[in-house]
């Protein structure tokens, strides 16, 4: 099991977070839901699918960034996109209406299952890096890929836990492994995460953050399950960083056996 990247901060590009639990914005009931579960959390960082959101709105108490506390950094998203190219002017609208050159990077490759096209992820990695963006690339858990990211210039690689919004936690850890040991930048985990004890499971194998969105925003109660993905993951690093027992075959006595008085 990889033991590097002890930090205590998260730190993506210029930025260092204390809170390891990035949040989305979509499929809440209402803004009102999603700014309350936001608080809940703890974050300090949300996405915005830019695509998605009505500027026209903003200021009017109609649009959803009016709800986004100013004290949390945006992350613009290029959800929806299909294409490298359609991705990188997606990214280039998000900064010029967000100010930041931060940038969640999705290539979707395939409508059903909502995997990611890598190459077209490298792609467009290659020529946002190039333009000066931060980006934080979704992709597959697949070490070589994670690699080609990190060369391309990635601030951090964000490979999935399950699709997106399937709620089955991390199905494969063992390249979530191979990962933490091909890269050096932070590794997040992105898509998948359904419940607390998924979001604790994750951060114990070592990575340096989650992304959830579905996983609070559809729970029957968003704010309480916001409340609790904070406590899970802050379990789940501290845990980590403590060092789990050694799995065994058969039970060890936590008293000795010796000095037994018969």
């Amino acid at each position: 099991m990889p033991t590097k990247k002890k930090i205590e901060r998260l730190k993506i590009g210029d930025l260092e977070l204390t809170s390891r639990l990035i949040v989305g914005t979509g499929k809440y009931a209402d803004f009102q839901v999603m700014k309350d579960a936001l608080i809940a959390s703890g974050t300090e960082m949300v996405t915005v699918a830019i695509r998605r959101v009505d500027l026209s709105k903003l200021g009017s108490g109609e649009c959803l960034l009016d709800f986004v506390p100013k004290n949390i950094h945006l992350l613009p998203n290029t959800a929806g996109c299909y294409t490298a190219d359609e991705a990188v002017r997606t990214a280039r609208l998000a900064r010029e209406a967000c100010g930041t050159s931060l940038v969640k990077l999705e290539v979707i490759g395939d409508q059903k299952t909502l995997l990611p096209d890598v190459v077209g992820t490298l792609e467009a990695c290659q020529l946002l890096v190039k333009e000066g963006f931060t980006v934080m690339p979704y992709t597959s858990e697949d070490p070589i890929v994670a690699k080609k990211l990190e060369d391309a210039g990635a601030a951090v690689v964000m490979p999935l836990a399950s699709p997106i919004g399937s709620g089955r936690g991390v199905i494969n850890p063992y390249n979530v492994y191979f990962i933490l040991e091909a890269v050096n930048v932070p590794v997040i985990v992105d898509a998948g995460v359904g419940t607390a004890s998924d979001a604790a499971i994750a951060m114990e194998l070592g990575v340096d953050g989650l992304l959830i969105n579905t996983g609070i925003a559809q729970a029957k109660e968003p704010v309480k399950m916001a409340s609790a993905m904070k406590l899970a993951v802050e379990a789940g690093r501290l845990a980590y960083l403590a060092g789990r027992i050694p799995k065994k075959l058969y039970g060890s006595a936590s008293s000795p056996l010796e000095g037994l008085v018969e």
